[in-house]
């Protein structure tokens, strides 16, 4: 009996025993599964990693990427023309500001920037058969004028949202640093409340700004999805003389961060000049943009202001903003171009076959781009805001007056105020007729500084007024006017950029 039970015992701690060890092979056989399918996966995403070959931008296998997209701006980067406020961005969130109070402020821009770019949009640009959304981004997103060089707690909470969503549907991302510390240009879309681009005049802007790319390129070191990093949107230094040096500055600082992603070089004078250029450096791009003038006013082809334009034409003047690359084989990025929309079917017919031209000039040399612009309320995106959101509906009254007095830059005339603008340009043409002002000349200077500052600047008092009284669900309702749902395609936009016209 003793030796049967002994017998018994033994056999069943035989059987345990494999059934013991067959568990563990099981265990370790879905570990090693689960490792190799972790490592396979991080192998397929790292083979995403753009970096530059030759004159081409390629991935890890060595084949050939060519980058087409819209610019994102109006987001993490606000633009007048683009969500309907005056002036600048850093006025009007002072004006918001001050008649929401910081509770309702934080709660307004919270939903805001949650709703502009969600799944849906993600979807949409990858249905096209697109890749690529620039990011245009504003300083102020990262640090305080009066804390500079601390990073903000969530600095990255919207950016990272936007580039996780591209990246899962196979969208690169750009990150463009659109508006730096004391202004890279003369313009509104620096965040520019003057005339004057100061960063290129102290060091401590500059220091900054090379401070935030650390920043920047250290949280997206291993981001796969992230094409690069667009280093400065349109610098324009009056001496032409210290937009190079800086980028070597840039360059170096960048690279001992972050060794592997492309950097993005634009020209001086708004993306437009590389004469003072010498050097080619490693994975770098080089970008211009091409806004063609047809594309704004005028019959096309014809001629507009005593100069002929046609499709040649364009190509030529294409070609002379990108000598640079040509000549020093190096890839061409067009970061920017597009024309404007009229609602008038005879110009915009205008318009669209500018576009075509240029979209076939760009495939006929294989060069990546970026069109000006996905998001607006109208002008230039290809799908802009239905009529009938809260938003529209708080703002629709306010926008025919900034329009009338000709207060954008973009997309905006001073047709209806001659009365003021001709006697000050023929004064000027009378008393200073040398005076020849950067970048643009006399009569686009006094139009900056009469209508896109001075008439802007007033009336955002006007527009942040619109936004008092209003409770937190009115609030959110109108944040949420920016979602995907709430906009209309622009149709034959769309028909073009996929090629199917």
């Amino acid at each position: 009996m003793n030796e049967l039970h002994i017998v018994n015992l033994k056999i069943k701690m035989k059987h345990r025993f494999f059934h013991l060890l067959s568990i563990f092979f099981i265990i370790l056989f879905t570990f090693s599964f689960s490792g190799v399918q972790k490592m396979n996966n991080e192998q397929s995403e790292n083979e995403n990693l753009l970096k530059v070959s030759g004159d081409q931008i390629v991935n890890q296998k060595g084949e050939t990427i060519i980058l087409r997209g819209f610019g994102l701006g109006g987001m993490l980067h606000m633009e007048n023309f683009i969500d309907g406020y005056p002036s600048n961005e850093e006025s009007m969130r002072e004006g918001l500001l001050k008649v929401l109070g910081k509770k309702k402020y934080d709660l307004y821009f919270d939903n805001f920037l949650k709703s502009y770019f969600t799944e849906a949009d993600a979807e949409y640009i990858h249905s096209l058969g697109l890749n690529l959304v620039r990011i245009p981004i504003n300083y102020h997103l990262f640090e305080d004028d009066m804390n500079p060089g601390v990073i903000k707690e969530e600095a990255f909470k919207y950016l990272d949202n936007v580039i996780d969503l591209c990246a899962k549907h196979q969208i690169y991302t750009i990150i463009d640093l659109h508006a730096l510390p004391g202004c890279q240009n003369q313009h509104w879309h620096s965040d520019n409340p003057t005339q004057k681009a100061f960063f290129w005049v102290y060091k401590d802007f500059q220091n900054r700004a090379l401070h935030l790319w650390e920043v920047i390129a250290d949280h997206y070191k291993d981001q796969p999805w992230v094409a690069g990093y667009d280093l400065i949107n349109e610098p324009a230094d009056p001496t032409g003389e210290k937009v190079f040096p800086y980028y070597k500055r840039l360059y170096d600082a960048v690279k001992k961060v972050d060794p592997n992603h492309i950097m993005f070089l634009e020209g001086d004078r708004y993306a437009k000049d590389f004469s003072k250029f010498t050097e080619v450096w490693d994975n770098v791009v080089y970008t211009n943009h091409d806004y063609a003038f047809p594309g704004f006013t005028g019959d096309y082809p014809g001629e507009i202001n005593g100069k002929y334009y046609d499709k040649n034409i364009l190509e030529k003047e294409f070609l002379e903003k990108s000598e640079f690359m040509l000549k020093n084989k190096v890839p061409i990025w067009v970061g920017e171009f597009g024309p404007v929309y009229t609602n008038d079917p005879e110009k915009d017919e205008t318009r669209y076959r500018v576009l075509k031209d240029q979209l076939a000039y760009y495939d006929k040399y294989k060069v990546s781009w970026c069109i000006w612009l996905y998001k607006d309320l109208g002008l230039q995106a290809i799908i802009h805001q239905k009529e009938d959101t809260p938003y529209m509906k708080l703002v629709s009254s306010f926008l025919k007056k900034k329009d009338y007095l000709g207060a954008d830059a973009w997309g905006s005339s001073d047709k209806n105020i001659r009365q003021v603008m001709e006697p000050i340009e023929e004064l000027f043409k009378k008393e200073f007729p040398d005076y020849n002002p950067y970048p643009s000349g006399q009569e686009r200077h006094i139009a900056l500084l009469v209508r896109h500052i001075l008439i802007a600047e007033a009336l955002v008092p006007e527009y942040c007024n619109l936004f008092k009284g209003l409770s937190d669900e009115e609030l959110i309702s109108i944040a949420q006017s920016f979602r995907f749902e709430n906009y209309v395609k622009r149709q034959r936009l769309e028909n073009i950029l996929t090629g199917k016209e």
